[in-house]
């Protein structure tokens, strides 16, 4: 399932190049992220009522084209690969022209809250990869 925010982007996470900071974009992306959480009926306190919680591991991105204040940009998710405990999903983030501005493979692992160790994807988790 392939979910999509947009957002506006604002004063406050422009750098003194006149362009969105790079930093910006693991939130823009985080964002999206909570999205399909929510969307797919996991929502935080689901996985908290599991035992379970979910860690970014890697973000693999690539910065396309700057973006600039004032644009509108649209952040979309989607599941791409599954492991045993791990999961990637899928971010691009593109302008109001259709520009990719960035793309990104972000990876997580399920962990269990008490242990902080790796566990199994929940079976609710996993479904959406298949």
């Amino acid at each position: 399932m392939e979910t999509s925010i947009q957002i506006e982007v604002r004063s406050t996470e422009i750098d003194v190049l006149g362009h969105v900071n790079n930093a910006k974009y693991l939130e823009y992306l985080e964002w999206g992220r909570e999205d399909w959480y929510n969307r797919i009926g996991l929502p935080f306190d689901a996985f908290s009522e599991m035992g379970v919680g979910t860690v970014t591991v890697n973000i693999n991105i690539n910065y396309r084209k700057e973006a600039r204040l004032g644009e509108k940009l649209t952040i979309r998710t989607r599941p791409l690969r599954k492991g045993k405990s791990s999961f990637v999903l899928e971010q691009i983030i593109d302008n109001e022209r259709g520009e990719r501005v960035a793309d990104a493979h972000v990876t997580s692992v399920t962990v269990d809250l008490k242990e902080r160790k790796s566990v199994p994807l929940p079976p609710e988790l996993g479904k959406w990869f298949e």
